[in-house]
């Protein structure tokens, strides 16, 4: 069973916090400064995740852990070592990633570091042995994030192309490939500039999930403040056949720092969505907060997508 707690009598919000985050706290690894935007899915009897942690030096890399509950986890203590399809293959860095079950493997997509940030791209099988294969992109591009299945027989992903810096703009394009290795067919999903919480730049988030309505996706908006930037999310709905059209799209956020834990660390005001695990009509969104800790979220697909359609 997924982590659950049912909505609080008191609330109204279509997405309600777990009452004991942040689940994963900053120094819940060994040599870790922070750990958040992290990816978890159901393996086995329980859950597995790949996790950024920045370490006391504040290097940016990704390790496994599992958990039985998806609330409890262990994490390694060290990096992921991948075995690599060639040598020329780089990583300066690692961060933010993401990770689908596709057919026969564990699919995992991160931020790497190849003169600049690009898609990095790798899988397992079991989260013991991991393999590295070539980038998806040219640099600059960032929130690399694949559809759980084959579109008309092509790997489909989500991304945001971006700079070298942190990125003052950015969109949501679509690309897909018969192989993981060569993308192409390149298409416009979205913009920011939607609504003010979204208006400086926005990226997908967690895999989307698929209904009979459409794909249900989770994205992050960016706000820029007189204090700085403010990350909520929201979500979209797009077409199931072709995803780069959207039918549906939030015209409000669904969360926004409000809590201590997402408005105070090592970059204040961010809620940042990386995966969302379902069971039935439950879903439960993990997200970065603060870019500093793991925090999680419920909420009922239907809901969302009445949301979505008539209350927003």
């Amino acid at each position: 069973m997924i982590p659950w707690e049912e909505r609080p009598n008191s609330s109204t919000e279509i997405l309600w916090r777990y009452s004991k985050n942040p689940v994963i706290k900053r120094n819940a690894a060994k040599n870790s400064n922070s750990i958040f935007n992290s990816a978890i899915v159901k393996h086995k009897d329980g859950f597995a995740g790949v996790f950024r942690v920045d370490d006391k030096q504040r290097n940016m890399n990704i390790r496994t852990g599992f958990s039985k509950d998806g609330l409890d986890w262990t994490i390694n203590n060290h990096p992921i070592e991948f075995i690599k399809e060639s040598e020329e293959i780089k990583s300066d860095y690692k961060y933010d990633p993401r990770v689908v079950y596709i057919e026969d493997r564990y699919w995992i997509t991160w931020c790497n570091g190849y003169h600049g940030p690009t898609i990095g791209v790798g899988y397992t099988f079991d989260f013991e042995k991991f393999y590295q294969i070539e980038n998806a992109f040219l640099p600059y591009n960032r929130n690399g994030v694949l559809f759980p299945r084959k579109i008309n027989g092509k790997y489909a992903m989500l991304s945001r192309p971006s700079d070298t810096g942190h990125t003052p703009f950015g969109d949501i394009f679509y690309s897909e490939s018969p192989d993981m290795i060569h993308w192409g067919k390149h298409r416009y999903v979205m913009g920011a500039g939607y609504t003010p919480w979204q208006s400086l730049k926005i990226g997908p988030g967690p895999a989307p999930i698929e209904t009979k309505e459409g794909w249900l996706l989770f994205y992050h908006g960016v706000l820029l403040s007189c204090n700085g930037y403010v990350y909520s999310f929201g979500a979209a709905l797009l077409d199931l056949e072709k995803p780069w059209k959207v039918i549906k799209r939030s015209k409000s956020y669904l969360l926004s720092p409000q809590e201590i834990y997402e408005q105070v660390g090592d970059v204040p005001n961010v809620v940042f969505p990386v995966s969302a695990i379902t069971e039935n009509n439950n879903v439960v969104i993990y997200y970065g907060a603060a870019d500093t800790v793991t925090a999680i979220a419920f909420g009922y697909i239907s809901e969302i997508l009445d949301w979505l359609k008539y209350e927003n």
